[in-house]
């Protein structure tokens, strides 16, 4: 059998192993859930209780203010509190509930930053597919689940919409669920069911969803979206992009691209122009055709109107979503991620500044990985502006102390910034230093040359 073959049927059994847990549908019981208020649903958490908290546009934030009420008038003591990024205020956090609340997040929001730098909060780095293990292993014993849904359909079924992501397995395993029912919640298609009578309780609300709407690319946005669009975007790729204002940038950029297609841990408002466009079609895909994948998404409400009850999006369970080896299957796949930090060897910095704690693993490492793995002309892409507000270098000789590699320099194939592209696939760490000095900012090129004939005893040289 040809080796791309053998590739293929090894790679689907290895999904089909993935995907076993999140194949199990949620069949209907014969029970029905109580009603209550968000008060009284919320008393159920005790001391030393874990509860996991639904993410991102989905965050339950009437059942989290009544977690963080509840906490300080039962005295509560050391209940976990463990998510992927959620939106809102996040009240629990604040030091005057420490002891009740300890927070436990796989991939920290700008909400949680203060509490886990201060020592308050914690932060788990894993792979954004390898989340769900947590919680089908019993590493991590849930308690309670906070999850937001729609309300039933005809047959009972409640959808989790916007964020599937690591959210079925959590409500898979944990003991009791709490479901606040929000008819803003769209109606997604994939692995986001859940049948009502599987809810212990239901807290009805009526409420907008977080929102993240687009904002202005800067100058140096724009031109590092551009780069990509017009040299790195084939037509027929299937495109991964994260959130933030260059992946938004890109975007924008590829209005005359054609039979473009999805397969992404997330997506915001510029997916939803580019099929308005014409310009996503998702025909060259292997993996589902024709439809968009992803695990969870965060926009406007443009966003999540575009999603509801629409059969061109799957939203999966990321451990499926992110599988390098099923990504890899599909055409030309381009991923497109942002990062913080990198040296002149090509180590990547995303999760922290120097020792301060600022995002985390999420689906990077995922992505790259799939797309220097896809047969089709993959192109992994780490962007980032050339320096920081206060004008110092992004590409720098060593990694700050204490900064956490998320991206290894055997992961890294394309970077680039305003001033330019590589590709340092293949190549040895004196190349390596000569291309990425040739994109960094002029004002620090000779400064880095002098850097890395110090690192490496010789001169940088292509």
């Amino acid at each position: 059998m040809h080796f791309n073959g053998v590739f293929r049927q090894f790679s689907r059994g290895i999904i089909r192993q993935y995907y076993s847990y999140a194949a199990e549908p949620f069949h209907p019981l014969p029970r029905a859930p109580v009603t209550l208020s968000a008060e009284e649903a919320i008393k159920v958490v005790k001391s030393g209780d874990t509860i996991f908290v639904h993410s991102a546009a989905a965050t339950p934030t009437k059942l989290l203010a009544a977690l963080a009420h509840h906490g300080k008038e039962s005295r509560l003591e050391k209940v976990t509190v463990c998510h992927i990024h959620i939106e809102g205020p996040m009240e629990y956090l604040k030091p005057e509930y420490s002891g009740i609340f300890r927070d436990n997040s796989f991939f920290i929001g700008s909400n949680a930053r203060e509490a886990v730098n201060a020592g308050r909060a914690d932060f788990v780095p894993i792979f954004l597919s390898e989340i769900p293990l947590l919680f089908h292993r019993k590493i991590i014993q849930l308690d309670v689940a906070l999850i937001n849904v729609s309300p039933p359909d005809q047959h009972g079924f409640c959808s989790f919409g916007p964020s599937v992501d690591v959210t079925r397995s959590a409500v898979k395993n944990a003991k009791y669920i709490i479901g606040q029912v929000n008819p803003k919640i769209p109606r997604t298609f994939g692995d986001g069911t859940i049948h009502v009578s599987h809810l212990d309780c239901i807290v009805n609300v009526d409420e907008e969803l977080p929102m993240r709407l687009p904002a202005k690319s800067s100058p140096i946005e724009s031109a590092i979206g551009r780069l990509i669009a017009d040299n790195l975007v084939d037509n027929g790729a299937t495109l991964q992009m994260g959130i933030g204002n260059i992946p938004d940038a890109v975007l924008s950029s590829l209005k005359s691209h054609k039979d473009l297609g999805i397969h992404s841990e997330m997506f915001s408002d510029g997916v939803v122009d580019l099929v308005e466009a014409g310009c996503i079609t998702n025909s060259q895909k292997k993996i589902l055709p024709g439809k968009i994948v992803g695990s969870f998404c965060l926009g406007s409400r443009r966003l999540y109107d575009f999603l509801d009850n629409n059969p061109f999006i799957v939203m999966g369970d990321v451990q499926w979503v992110n599988s390098s080896s099923l990504i890899a299957q599909n055409p030309k796949v381009t991923a497109i991620n942002s990062c913080i930090e990198i040296d002149l060897t090509g180590q990547v910095v995303s999760d922290s500044i120097g020792t301060r704690m600022f995002s985390g693993v999420g689906g990077q490492v995922d992505f790259l990985r799939g797309a220097g793995l896809c047969f089709d002309g993959g192109k992994p892409i780490l962007a980032l502006p050339s320096s920081t507000k206060k004008g110092e270098s992004k590409i720098v000789p060593y990694l700050k102390q204490g900064a956490g590699i998320v991206t290894t320099r055997a992961h890294v194939h394309y970077v680039v910034t305003e001033y330019g592209y590589t590709n340092l696939f293949g190549k040895n760490l004196r190349q390596r230093a000569f291309e990425l000095i040739r994109i960094a900012h002029p004002d620090h090129r000779e400064e880095l040359e002098k850097a890395a004939f110090d690192r490496l005893g010789c001169m940088p040289s292509p």
